[in-house]
């Protein structure tokens, strides 16, 4: 388990918030950051710069806290591509496979998603792949290899009623396979906390 991995349960607690919107997160019973004076820092005015940061810690570590090569490239495609900046950086991270699998409800978490990718386990458009960052088109389809569609896992997350499928994708639950329709407009995406991808913008192109 890498380090990355390891700390995620720490994340809620530096960035004060629940940010992924689960009953068992730690915030909700020590929302202070973690460390022998997390309780006792000083609440100052934060800068410009520093509101940046944090929406850009909260919106990177969403996405099963990305390292900052991976998510600064996906910064640079997004003033590449044509259009609305914020609207291209949500579609590029929504695109991705490990967060489609956790859309799809295959996964609790995020990190179990990318887990489950990364085992061998998810076909799209039946041929197996095994990287998280793969960029998903519309109408791809998603589904769980055949032997690993009675994982216990699978069954308990689909049956969780933490989070919905949003209307961008088509879940088949009987086959445990699950249809890209469209790219979502940033509007869209069931972010549990306030996310501020203008604020990254401005982060990146100080």
């Amino acid at each position: 388990m890498t380090k990355r991995l390891a700390s995620k349960h720490k994340v809620d607690r530096r960035l004060k918030i629940n940010l992924w919107g689960r009953p068992k997160s730690p915030f909700n019973s020590r929302n202070f950051p973690p460390g022998q004076h997390g309780g006792s820092r000083r609440k100052g005015k934060p800068s410009d710069y520093g509101i940046q940061l944090q929406a850009k810690q909260k919106l990177k570590s969403y996405y099963a806290n990305m390292n900052e090569r991976q998510f600064r490239n996906c910064y640079r495609k997004a003033i590449k591509k044509r259009g609305d900046t914020v609207e291209n950086l949500i579609g590029l991270l929504e695109r991705r496979l490990d967060t489609i699998v956790y859309r799809a409800k295959f996964a609790l978490t995020i990190f179990s998603s990318r887990q489950l990718i990364n085992h061998g386990h998810i076909q799209v458009n039946g041929k197996k792949v095994n990287i998280s960052s793969y960029q998903l088109k519309e109408e791809d389809i998603i589904e769980l290899k055949e032997q690993s569609k009675q994982l216990a896992t699978v069954d308990v997350s689909l049956a969780s009623k933490e989070r919905d499928v949003p209307d961008y994708l088509q879940l088949d639950e009987k086959q445990k396979k699950i249809t890209f329709v469209r790219i979502p407009k940033f509007a869209e995406v069931p972010y549990p906390v306030l996310m501020e991808p203008n604020l990254v913008i401005e982060y990146y192109s100080r």
